[in-house]
């Protein structure tokens, strides 16, 4: 079977930074916690479990010691209890949500009713919403009524959702009755491109493999992409996951991966991919 990977996936500059940030963390402090999961995949949450990380709970019951902030970020307010519980804090929040917080916080003290485009129940949003107060959430065009009282509007994006779905977000809300409309582009600009990389290559094979965590929004959007353009498009966390029985009758298989799902993954993907060869689905 030939197999091609997409030229753009797997880890992002933000995923790296923090997974390297808790590798030197780990090496020289004794109990280090991170705030919720580290990235999305289990793999590498696991491979850090076993390293020592350990997830910060809200009871109390944690030894004093190092907090990481995942690259999803944390509210302002999460910080300052952490700090008050004596933790020492590592900041691996991604640079993008970082500007997304403090354009938050810039509209609200500009007068804007802030609003951000995103998949409300994700971390990064949740880390956003402690920026500024009562930010309203924009998951879907039914979310745009919730709009409908307010005359300044400031609209902000979550960095991992699609240009695509970005644009028919702001359409809706341009037709509400405002006075002012600021829309700040915090698209990143990384996951656009694997994106776009990922659609390329969906349309030119016979089958589509997605590989990420099943909880990783830009994972997630790189599927819900590729599915429009090839209707065979699996999401999996690893080659374990595979069902092999789909891979008859397919010559050319495609390859991307999300933004939190390291190189050995996708490596052993390809390779075990490569071994199974173009066979004929078994008669029965």
């Amino acid at each position: 079977m030939k197999v091609i990977v997409a030229q753009s996936c797997g880890f992002c500059p933000g995923v790296k930074n923090a997974i390297t940030m808790a590798e030197k963390t780990l090496a020289k402090e004794k109990n280090v916690y991170s705030l919720g999961e580290i990235i999305h995949n289990k793999d590498v949450v696991e491979k850090l479990s076993a390293a020592g990380l350990k997830s910060l709970g809200k009871s109390g019951k944690a030894k004093p010691g190092t907090v990481i902030i995942r690259s999803h970020g944390a509210t302002a307010e999460q910080i300052k209890q952490i700090r008050q519980r004596g933790f020492k804090i590592v900041d691996a929040t991604c640079v993008l949500v970082k500007r997304v917080q403090k354009i938050a916080a810039l509209l609200h003290r500009q007068g804007y009713k802030v609003a951000m485009i995103g998949d409300k129940g994700h971390p990064e949003v949740q880390a956003v919403l402690g920026y500024a107060p009562d930010i309203v959430v924009i998951g879907s065009k039914k979310d745009v009524s919730n709009l409908s009282n307010f005359k300044k509007l400031g609209i902000i994006c979550q960095t991992t959702q699609s240009p695509e779905h970005f644009a028919q977000m702001v359409a809706a809300i341009a037709k509400t009755d405002f006075l002012e409309l600021k829309v700040i582009n915090t698209l990143c600009k990384e996951a656009v491109k694997r994106q776009s990389c990922a659609v390329e290559l969906c349309k030119k094979v016979d089958i589509m493999f997605i590989l990420g965590g099943l909880h990783s929004a830009n994972t997630r959007k790189l599927a819900q992409v590729c599915k429009k353009y090839n209707k065979k498009t699996f999401h999996l966390q690893n080659y374990k996951e595979l069902d092999k029985s789909v891979l008859f009758g397919n010559n050319v298989a495609g390859i991307t991966a999300g933004a939190s799902t390291p190189q050995w993954i996708i490596d052993d993907f390809v390779e075990n991919l490569r071994k199974f060869g173009s066979r004929k689905k078994p008669k029965k």
